[in-house]
């Protein structure tokens, strides 16, 4: 039980990536705070945490509102209390060629993947300030480092999340909270599945383990990064991607 009596919130917990940190925090005896962007995404985290036996509970947030943001908070002070560790996974996507993109889909991404982790960040500090503990997990993505086609906006975004964590850790190190960033790379998800084949086939080209990655190792390695093994690591990228790229 790494985590017993940490209280612990994951943006867009109700399935792939967030689902799988999610449980993987409660099951180290974190009570956890699930966010999805309907209250049919947050019924569905709170039914996984029961019949899984694990103390944890869904609630509805869109990170790019930053009047949702604080009535979650003002939700979570009724209910569990302040987070002191914070995983900022949720994201969108808007691909477009950058002659085609409209200005929405740029500013609906950033605003979501960047402004969205800026938000949660903001409103979190104040009570870990106050406990000096604290633990902040940005999830951003191999294509934040190596820039992709037809992805300007989300990976101007996810770019962004790397620089922001490295200056944020600065700001907060002294107070015993640690920012790090989990880079995945593609990941079997939902999302991936829908990909054409021959499409997964190019991808798995590129990556030397020959497999996608599972939710489960990107959850292994924020599990590591929130926990007191990882306590002298602060402002770092952890990339896994199957040795797709090697920072």
């Amino acid at each position: 039980m790494l985590l017993k009596g940490k209280i612990a919130l994951v943006t867009g917990a109700s399935r792939g990536i967030g689902e799988a940190i999610a449980v993987n925090l409660a099951k180290q005896g974190a009570t956890v705070v699930g966010t999805a962007t309907s209250q049919q995404g947050a019924d569905k985290i709170s039914d996984n945490f029961s019949q899984k036996d694990l103390k944890g509970k869904g609630f509805v947030l869109d990170v790019s509102q930053q009047d949702s943001v604080e009535k979650l908070f003002q939700a979570l002070s009724e209910d569990v209390g302040a987070p002191n560790i914070l995983v900022n996974n949720a994201a969108i996507n808007q691909d477009n060629l950058l002659l085609r993109m409209k200005d929405e889909e740029w500013s609906s991404v950033i605003d979501a993947n960047l402004t969205g982790v800026y938000r949660l960040c903001k409103i979190c500090l104040t009570p870990m300030f106050r406990q000096r503990w604290g633990r902040i997990i940005n999830i951003s993505s191999v294509v934040g480092a190596t820039g992709n086609a037809g992805q300007v906006n989300y990976t101007a975004a996810k770019a962004g999340v790397i620089a922001f964590s490295k200056s944020l850790a600065q700001e907060m190190a002294s107070r015993g909270i640690t920012v790090n960033v989990v880079a995945p790379g593609f990941v079997d998800t939902d999302m991936t599945k829908e990909l054409p084949e021959v499409y997964r086939k190019e991808i798995l080209k590129k990556v030397p383990m020959k497999r996608l990655g599972k939710p489960e190792d990107i959850a292994d390695a924020v599990l590591f990064l929130v926990s007191e093994h990882a306590s002298y690591i602060t402002g770092e990228t952890i990339h896994v991607n199957g040795g797709m790229y090697m920072h």
